[in-house]
């Protein structure tokens, strides 16, 4: 694809643009661990959720999805879209209970619900295991998917392209912390949505519209395809009912993914910690799930789609979602679209590097080695594992191949650990042992299960067994180490209650004797919020869906569900005191 000027312009621009903010706000994040790694805890609501979608939305999403859907129709997207059951449970059980413990990071957590040796032993495995493999794998596949678009786009070594955009990044983050992060994540957020709509655009133009294209795909796929359904049929050639059926009865409750932590977690409770109060919290956590599950999707897959037209033979069926960028766009939309994935890369590589950083130092290096630093002490150790961790998420993408294979290949490992995660704060008994146990044994499982029997996370009905069998196995373990271990002293347990307040009647014992005998949150009214907030995405995902493949009447019907559905919420929000944040 050749640049014009204009588009060259356009690139340069906004790599100016990023580079100015770290510079603007490095002072501002020099002055301590708070400043640079959760904003001096003061983002409002819009900020901070913005900033999480934004950083969920990575260079490798469009092709992940381009590829989930070339190879099983658009229910193929099931793979995340279960994930919208556990990002409205932070939203409405957990988004207050993060803020109001008021740790640094997730990590630290679990000195403050558990205590002792046990607890220690946790944090500090928690911290490097997140921080150096997993988060790093979840670096590398984000660089792996911009070097197959910048190495098809420009016909230059995409490593040299790549590495330029990893400077930079590296550059403001470890600068200006989550202060420059989550300013360039705001303006990242646009360029990259207004970039993926453009591209939709275009592309439907090249194959005549959405009409044209539905009927492309019945002649090259045959009449009775289903690869436009939302659900899997039984017997789907192209989505295995088996496998929908694990994605929404275990896997979004039972797996712990980057981003869609069952309780909350990783980056997203990072930004959490970062609201002013508990309501920012929730209601940033509630715009992500909207923004991240119900508006993002389409520009997508209606690309997958055309790609599956204009490029049925392709070996990669990622680089479709590339190849069409390549064909259909006109000078100075090739330049908006390399800046919208070079901010949809960049949005992501600083968070995950933060986010990872914000582990090692302050859950191991401060906790561990060195604890009686100064502050600035710290926010330099800091900048220095900015830069380590990217070189080691360098070195790790060279072993990748798919991105929705490593997709596959994380959840696997962190199936089993939900579970944990989700009543750790609603049942007293759980113990750090559990955690520990539940961790070990979902990765043991899953490796053993992988390449002791053979079984495929690429291959969706082995997928599914590999995630029940794991599940199954590591809840096992987890439920029985905790009956079997001593639980928690009675005042580490006290002192979390008081500052975390957490419903329901398994705290009992523990509420009245911390002097609160009476239960402050009913939790049937958060689950109420729940299962709204679940009617809300859904509806307005699958009616905007609707809409976008001709079927307009039913897509109106279900933004109108989607709208109801929000009004009762805004009704609830105004009974808890949180209407005016939201005029």
């Amino acid at each position: 694809m050749s640049l014009h000027w204009v588009d060259w312009a356009l690139v340069l621009a906004y790599f100016v643009f990023v580079t100015a903010i770290g510079l603007r706000y490095r002072d501002r994040a020099g002055g301590s661990m708070a400043d640079f790694f959760v904003s001096g805890r003061s983002l409002p609501w819009w900020l901070a959720g913005t900033s999480m979608v934004a950083t969920s939305f990575a260079s490798d999403t469009p092709l992940a999805v381009t590829g989930l859907v070339a190879r099983n129709g658009i229910a193929g997207n099931w793979l995340w879209w279960n994930f919208v059951m556990s990002g409205m449970l932070t939203v409405f059980f957990y988004a207050r209970l993060w803020r109001r413990v008021g740790v640094l990071t997730d990590v630290e957590f679990t000195e403050v619900r558990y205590a002792g040796t046990p607890a220690a032993i946790l944090r500090g495995f928690r911290a490097l295991y997140l921080a150096i493999p997993i988060n790093c794998i979840v670096i590398g596949w984000v660089i792996l998917a911009m070097a197959k678009i910048l190495g098809i786009c420009l016909g230059i070594d995409r490593w040299v392209a790549v590495g330029i955009c990893v400077a930079l990044t590296v550059l403001y983050s470890a600068m200006s912390g989550l202060w420059g992060v989550v300013i360039t994540d705001f303006v990242q957020f646009g360029l990259a949505m207004g970039g993926t709509i453009a591209l939709a655009l275009f592309a439907l133009q090249e194959v005549g519209g959405m009409t044209a294209l539905t009927e492309k795909l019945a002649a090259q796929y045959g009449a009775g395809h289903t690869l436009l359904d939302f659900f899997p049929r039984v017997g789907s050639a192209w989505m295995p009912m088996s496998a929908f059926l694990v994605y929404i009865g275990v896997q979004w409750w039972a797996a712990w993914y980057p981003g869609a932590e069952p309780g909350g977690g990783g980056s997203v409770a990072q930004r959490m910690l970062s609201c002013k109060d508990e309501k920012h919290a929730l209601l940033a956590t509630l715009w992500f799930n909207v923004a991240h599950y119900a508006l993002r999707p389409w520009p997508w897959i209606v690309v997958a789609l055309v790609s599956m037209v204009l490029f049925p033979g392709l070996a990669d069926k990622e680089a479709g979602y590339v190849h069409v960028m390549v064909r259909v766009l006109p000078v100075g939309f090739r330049g908006l679209l390399l800046v919208a994935f070079a901010a949809a890369f960049m949005s992501t590589i600083s968070t995950a590097i933060n986010w990872g950083a914000s582990y090692v130092v302050n859950d191991f290096y401060r906790r561990f080695i060195k604890p009686e630093a100064s502050e600035r002490h710290y926010v330099l150790v800091s900048r220095v594992a900015t830069v380590l961790m990217m070189a080691i998420a360098a070195v790790i993408t060279s072993f990748m191949d798919t991105v929705s294979g490593a997709w596959r290949i994380l959840l696997a490992l962190g199936a089993g650990t939900g579970g944990v995660y989700i009543l750790r704060w609603f049942w007293w008994r759980i113990n750090a042992w559990s955690e520990i146990s539940a961790m070990i044994a979902s990765l043991v499982v899953a490796l053993v299960l992988q390449f002791g029997f053979g079984l495929s996370a690429e291959e969706p009905r082995q997928f599914a067994l590999l995630m029940v069998a794991t599940v199954a196995c590591s809840t096992l373990v987890w439920v029985t180490v905790t009956l079997l271990t001593p639980p928690v002293d009675e005042k580490t347990l006290v002192a979390f209650y008081r500052k975390a307040r957490p419903g329901g009647p398994l705290w009992h014992t523990i509420r009245r004797k911390a002097g609160n005998p009476t239960q402050t949150e009913p939790l049937w009214r958060d689950f109420a919020g729940w299962l709204v907030g679940c009617v809300l995405i859904y509806c307005a995902l699958f009616g905007i869906g609707k809409f976008v493949l001709g079927h307009t009447a039913l897509g109106l019907m279900l933004l109108a569900a989607s709208a109801g559905a929000g009004v009762l919420l805004y009704c609830d929000f105004r009974r808890r005191g949180f209407a005016a944040l939201i005029r």
